[in-house]
Order: C-alpha cells, then structure tokens, then sequence
C-alpha cells in the first residue's frame, strides 16, 4: 500500500500532471526525484502518486490542501527551473489539470 500516498478528509486539491517523455530523456529520472523531494517539502503538500508505461507515458498526481499551496508550488523558482528544462527538453506532451478532491474511497471495499 506504500505506493498509494495517505490522503486527508476532503476537500483537497489534486494537480493531475499527464506527459509523453521526447526521444530525449537523458536525466530527466533525476529531476524528478529531486522535484518531488522539494514538493513534499512545500507548505499544503499532502502527497504524490506517480506512474511511467514502458512507452514513455506518465501521470503524475500530486495533492494539496489549497489553491493557495498549489499556487506556491507553481511558482518555486527551482520547480519553474525544470518546468523550462521539461518543455525544451523531456516532453513529447503534456497536459496540466487541477481539481478539488470531494470524494474519496478506497477499497477492495469501496464506499
């Protein structure tokens, strides 16, 4: 169960961040580890979940207690550093959403 981040109550945010990697990944792992390193030490920073196929297809949900929080992330200078170098360089594509968490459950039991 480790690989599921543990979750509050809601209402929560969660930046759903979906990405095709280029034909250019060279150390892209490691910014990686190094941005969520940093997240997890942001202020409203709940938790992260992540996933790559083996064709370079990867979704990556962060969570946040705010709008607030998530805004603060946002614009971190060394996350808009690789924000740069992720656009120039490690993504195919990408798409950014963002949404308020009002239900949660977990299972195999569900509700």
């Amino acid at each position: 169960m480790d690989r599921f981040a543990p979750m509050p109550a809601p209402p929560y945010y969660a930046v759903i961040f979906a990405n095709q990697a280029s034909s250019t990944p060279d150390g892209y792992g490691d910014m990686a580890a190094k941005m969520a390193e940093l997240a997890r030490a942001q202020p409203g920073f709940i938790g992260l979940e992540s996933s790559r196929d083996a064709e370079g297809f990867a979704i990556t949900v962060s969570y946040w207690q705010d709008e607030a929080a998530i805004r603060a992330w946002r614009e971190n200078v060394s996350h808009l550093a690789a924000q740069k170098v992720g656009k120039a360089r490690w993504y195919e594509h990408y798409r950014l959403r963002v949404a308020r968490v009002e239900r949660a459950y977990e299972g195999p039991e569900g509700r």
